[in-house]
């Protein structure tokens, strides 16, 4: 594998992972919350009232809710990329012990 190669395959890869998580993100309510990067400096003042904030920093905002969709609401609200948050991953937790 060359050095280009590598240059070409590394952005394609993240590319896909990315628009993986946008796609669980909006077809699945599996996460507990989302990630919403880069929202704008009033974004959580236009949203609805069942949508909570559990985070902040500078460049992102954590938010859950218990109602169905919240990536649509957020993506509706105005965000740019939202995240699912909260995911095990693919390889499940061990049961914790009785």
């Amino acid at each position: 594998m060359t050095i280009k190669s590598v240059l070409i395959a590394l952005p394609l890869m993240l590319l896909g992972w990315v628009a993986t998580l946008v796609l669980v993100g909006l077809l699945s309510d599996a996460a507990p919350a989302q990630v919403v990067l880069w929202p704008g400096v009033d974004f959580t003042a236009d949203l609805a009232t069942d949508i909570r904030v559990i985070g902040a920093t500078s460049w992102s905002v954590t938010l859950e809710s218990d109602q169905p969709a919240l990536a649509r609401k957020l993506y509706a609200a105005g965000a740019w990329l939202v995240l699912p948050a909260g995911l095990p991953g693919c390889l499940p937790l061990p049961a914790a012990p009785a």
